[in-house]
């Protein structure tokens, strides 16, 4: 918490539980569902850049996220993957980190700024037909 906090990281509940959760012992790979989820944009950043020093004995994270503090696709490293699984529920596929790659810009529409996924949280679309 510490290091976070130092490098830009707001303290709060929801950091102490991500932290709590991602140090314990316990299985040899975590599924992190919106690691995002009550985190404001700098300590997403500070969070992010943290678990990218983590070192290649680290357990593996599987990150799902919608937040482009978390997934810069600008930023993904070489030991890291990104894989997108699609809203129709077609298989989820590995996608390269660069514009023009197969899923990328698909990848690129479903993330945004913490500012932005913090206005819309709760929303749900609906459609109702015309009579």
């Amino acid at each position: 918490m510490e290091w976070l906090v130092g490098d830009g990281a707001t303290p709060s509940d929801a950091l102490v539980a991500l932290l709590a959760g991602l140090e314990a012992d316990g299985p040899a790979m975590l599924v992190v569902d919106m690691i995002e989820q009550g985190l404001d944009q700098a300590t997403q950043e500070a969070l992010i850049a943290w678990l990218r020093r983590r070192g290649p004995d680290a357990r593996p994270i599987f990150l799902l996220t919608r937040s482009c503090a978390i997934l810069d696709l600008a930023a993904v490293g070489p030991d890291e993957a990104i894989i997108l699984c699609p809203a129709n529920h077609s298989a989820p596929t590995q996608v390269a980190p660069y514009p023009g790659a197969p899923g990328f810009e698909a990848v690129a529409t479903c993330l945004a700024t913490p500012e932005v996924r913090a206005r819309t949280q709760g929303l749900v679309a609906s459609w109702q037909p015309s009579h």
